[in-house]
């Protein structure tokens, strides 16, 4: 069996999905349709524009997306299909990638999303307050025991369980502080404060949770052609109003992503291709499920090394 998964924000790259357009005319009308459905030239900041605006929220999400579906579409004009896959998943915004790969969302509709998604959630919270952290060489209870004991009268959660010594924290500045220098206490190899933007998948988000319900509310969503495992309960989701309830939940809920690669896992999954730019979820993947193949598909020479 086979799983389809879609990087989140931080495997942004100036010129990721360059060489994809440029192969494969399929794959750049992606880019087109992605530039026309936001009404500004996303392409062009992605292949020659500078890094700190692409990494901007608001910007990265989009931009991620677009390439993943762009790999997903030169696969398909190389004869793969989404329906090679059991399931797919996203980790976070990729949950969005995921829904269109699978057509249960417009790719215009995903772009638009993806943008009101970002900027909301940049929003939700002024520049300084919030804060997440790695926690590296801890387990998800432990992490989660430690957020809650550091938190006080402030918001601090843990955020991504990402693989089993890895998890990411969010929340107010001065509690992830606070928890990052427990964990080191209570014997983490490493807390290292991440450069962003903002506080994501905490309840600080909940401004961003209002907007993308109303968002959401207007947008189209069909039953996927491949199962989706959902970030926030880590099991198959293909009915359109639990997707839609999920992707609201996803704002401020955690990225369960160790357990969803783990039920993948359990159900026969023993390939994982990464669709997109990176290999940050591949990483991931094999601490999770070491007997499972990885593939990253972001470039035609991984396709080419796919068709053997």
């Amino acid at each position: 069996m086979r799983a389809f998964v879609f990087p989140g924000q931080g495997a942004q790259t100036i010129g990721m999905g360059r060489e994809l357009a440029e192969a494969y005319p399929a794959a750049k009308a992606v880019f087109d349709e992605v530039d026309e459905a936001l009404g500004e030239n996303l392409s062009g900041l992605i292949w020659s524009g500078d890094i700190e605006t692409l990494t901007l929220t608001r910007n990265a999400q989009p931009a991620l997306m677009a390439t993943s579906i762009a790999a997903l579409r030169a696969l398909e004009a190389e004869g793969f299909s989404i329906t090679d896959a059991d399931f797919v998943a996203g980790h976070s915004l990729g949950e969005y990638s995921a829904l269109c790969a699978s057509g249960a969302i417009s790719l215009s509709d995903t772009a638009r999303l993806l943008s009101i998604r970002g900027t909301a959630m940049q929003d939700a919270v002024p520049v300084g307050v919030g804060a997440m952290a790695a926690i590296l060489g801890l387990d998800f209870a432990a992490v989660d025991e430690i957020a809650r004991e550091a938190a006080g009268d402030e918001v601090c959660q843990a955020a991504n369980d990402n693989d089993p010594a890895q998890v990411v924290i969010s929340g107010h500045k001065a509690a992830v502080e606070r928890a990052a220098a427990l964990a080191k206490e209570r014997g983490a190899k490493r807390a290292l404060m991440l450069p962003v933007s903002a506080p994501f998948h905490c309840a600080l988000m909940q401004p961003a949770a209002t907007v993308m319900s109303d968002a959401l509310a207007g947008v189209e969503i069909s039953e996927p052609a491949v199962p989706l495992i959902a970030n926030v309960r880590a099991e198959p989701v293909t009915m359109p109003g639990a997707i839609r309830q999920f992707l609201v939940e996803q704002v401020t809920g955690p990225v369960r992503w160790r357990e969803s690669v783990a039920f993948m896992a359990d159900q026969g999954v023993t390939e994982f291709w990464e669709i997109g730019a990176g290999k940050a979820l591949s990483g991931m993947i094999r601490r999770i499920a070491p007997d499972a193949a990885t593939r990253s598909v972001g470039t035609p020479a991984d396709i080419a090394a796919l068709k053997g």
